[in-house]
């Protein structure tokens, strides 16, 4: 079977000036799954790890125990969930097993009550071991929700480690301004997940619903995206753009070719990817001066080392008329991926004492949220320029909103693109 996955590259400048310096050309990949395997569902293993700790007294466990209870409705007899709650202790609520009789589980999930400190390590390590109980090869998940502080950081990084070998990315969602948003965006990044920031209670049933949709929705696993560039172009940066905003990095196989894992794509929406290219010289024409090739597997269609792939292809002109065109919607996630650049920058230049560095670096990144419309959020970011210059840190919410919302400024309707 063929056509599961599509590929498709486009320039943010079509035309390169035909000069005798290098140049930087973005290219945007998407890859992502066709109608063809629009309908395949695989089964859902998901556990639930929620922080039941004195500081989630109030709407805060009730928006939980809420949450929790309706994403049951979600699952179906196939699917696989566990819930784990803790504090200081941890205890496995809801042992691993199929979704039959959601009103007994329901039962269950209303009876957590808060008490107690906050201890997450533990119940991730017991979360983890429901979801191994199923072999049966279901997409696996663990969500992870808190509001606090907790012990041991490092055993939460060893877990996420763990996870990590296990093929179960973590959804980290910190609610509320007291907890450790470093630490929460370490545990997704190492397991393969997601961190998110829950400002408000009555946003936790979306988030839960999201992730557990967004699982139902994966169809492809284990995608490879891999590089093949001729001489004298040289790739200098791979970002994700879509789901969300992060240097994914790559591993040389070669002088000129470089592998990056993707992981899984959700049908729908998949992955896309900005590569900044470094390109030498060349004299007028148009080159191909390279290969993109996405593996893939799609386990529901026993379908293994799937392959797709597309030519890049570079113009060179002295035609000033050319050298204008530009695509609107590539170049505005060029300018958002550099505003999360700037904000990286500006935090780190915090965290070395620098306050008048983060705060210009802010400042510029302000300035490009809003040319893209961004304005709730360049808004945000204004507010907590003039905390460093008035007190030289930032608000516990404001960094939260900063750190994980600059993340979120591509949408997938800036990616309506001219189409094959």
């Amino acid at each position: 079977m063929t056509g599961e996955v599509n590929l498709r590259a486009t320039l943010a400048r079509p035309f390169l000036a035909a000069t005798n310096t290098p140049q930087v050309a973005y290219l945007l990949l998407e890859i992502q799954p066709t109608q063809v395997i629009a309908q395949v569902r695989m089964p859902v293993n998901v556990s639930f790890v929620l922080d039941r700790s004195g500081s989630m007294k109030g709407e805060k466990i009730e928006r939980v125990r809420r949450a929790t209870s309706l994403v049951l409705d979600l699952l179906g007899p196939q699917d696989i969930v566990s819930v784990v709650i803790f504090d200081h202790r941890s205890e496995v609520l809801i042992p691993a097993g199929q979704v039959h009789n959601r009103e007994e589980l329901q039962q269950r999930i209303s009876r957590i009550r808060d008490a107690g400190g906050t201890k997450i390590a533990p119940a991730v390590d017991k979360a983890l071991r429901e979801i191994e109980k199923d072999r049966g090869g279901g997409i696996r998940r663990l969500l992870l929700l808190t509001d606090g502080q907790t012990e041991h950081e490092k055993e939460c990084l060893l877990r996420s480690d763990d996870a990590a070998r296990l093929g179960v990315p973590i959804t980290a969602l910190g609610v509320g301004r007291d907890w450790n948003e470093d630490l929460l965006i370490e545990m997704a990044n190492r397991s393969g997940g997601t961190a998110d920031y829950i400002a408000r209670p009555d946003e936790i049933t979306e988030y839960f619903q999201n992730t557990v949709q967004r699982a139902q929705a994966t169809v492809v696993q284990n995608t490879m995206l891999t590089l093949r560039l001729v001489q004298g172009v040289t790739p200098r940066a791979v970002w994700q753009v879509i789901p969300l905003i992060s240097n994914m990095g790559y591993r040389p196989i070669s002088d000129r070719d470089v592998n990056v894992q993707l992981g899984e794509l959700e049908s729908g929406q998949g992955r896309t990817v900005l590569i900044e290219l470094l390109v030498d010289p060349r004299p007028t024409g148009q080159y191909r001066v390279g290969q993109t090739e996405a593996s893939y597997d799609v386990p529901a269609l026993n379908l293994i080392q799937g392959k797709i792939h597309t030519d890049i292809i570079l113009t060179f002109t002295n035609d000033p008329a050319q050298l204008k065109q530009v695509n609107p919607a590539v170049m505005n996630i060029v300018e958002k991926v550099s505003a999360f650049k700037l904000q990286t920058r500006a935090l780190k230049d915090l965290e070395t004492g620098d306050v008048s560095g983060a705060t210009q670096k802010l400042k510029s990144a302000v300035t490009r949220l809003l040319s893209q419309g961004e304005v709730e959020l360049a808004q945000t970011m204004q507010q907590e320029v003039s905390n460093l210059e008035q007190g030289g840190q930032l608000s516990s919410e404001g960094q939260k909103t900063i750190k994980f919302g600059t993340r979120k400024t591509v949408r997938l309707s800036d990616l309506d693109l001219p189409k094959d």
